[in-house]
């Protein structure tokens, strides 16, 4: 019977990171059925979907992610995964967005805006951020990307101005589209 696993990992930035997640979930008899991974500030994080079938996988993966905490000082955590069959993403059907925000980094902007898509009942299925100094000034000016599904029943003309009105006050950039090519 096949199983599934959601595995974590955090560590200080450096090269072969993926190359020790790999051989574990390979060492394992596990597939690697999604990813993603990222650079945040000097730690490299990764979030994996393994699938695995056999017996014993749960004390072997324990095993594995123990010696890479020992030995490659990563930080890593799994869980496996209840039902049968792929997880499927959460949340109703609806229509792909993107949400974009730019503006002087201040406090406030992610938990506002989240706040409002929660409110709405929307899924957030990637959200990214980063503050870089401007050139010339060198004021922190903070972008944030969110792509999400907005459910078929929100209204999608209150959620627009919900969330301008959150932008206004916090005085930052938002646009709000349709994602086209999406399945």
């Amino acid at each position: 019977m096949k199983r599934w696993f959601a595995l974590s990992a955090i560590g200080r930035d450096r090269p072969g990171i993926v190359a020790d997640l790999a051989g574990l979930i390979y060492e394992c008899d596990c597939n690697l059925e999604d990813s993603s991974m990222t650079v945040l500030g000097s730690e490299f994080a990764v979030l994996l979907l393994l699938s695995c079938e056999g017996e014993d996988v749960e004390r072997r993966l324990s095993a594995g992610c123990k010696r890479l905490e020992w030995e490659k000082r990563l930080t890593v955590f799994f869980r496996p995964l209840e039902g049968d069959g792929p997880p499927r993403p959460a949340g109703t059907p609806g229509t792909p967005m993107e949400c974009a925000v730019t503006g002087v980094d201040k406090a406030g902007i992610v938990a506002r805006v989240a706040r409002v898509l929660a409110d709405h009942g929307v899924n957030i299925t990637a959200l990214s951020t980063q503050s870089r100094p401007e050139p010339e000034s060198g004021t922190p000016i903070y972008t944030m990307r969110i792509q999400m599904i907005v459910p078929r029943i929100v209204d999608r003309q209150a959620l627009r101005v919900q969330l301008e009105r959150v932008a206004a006050e916090l005085r930052v950039d938002l646009t709000l589209a349709d994602r086209h090519g999406v399945d």
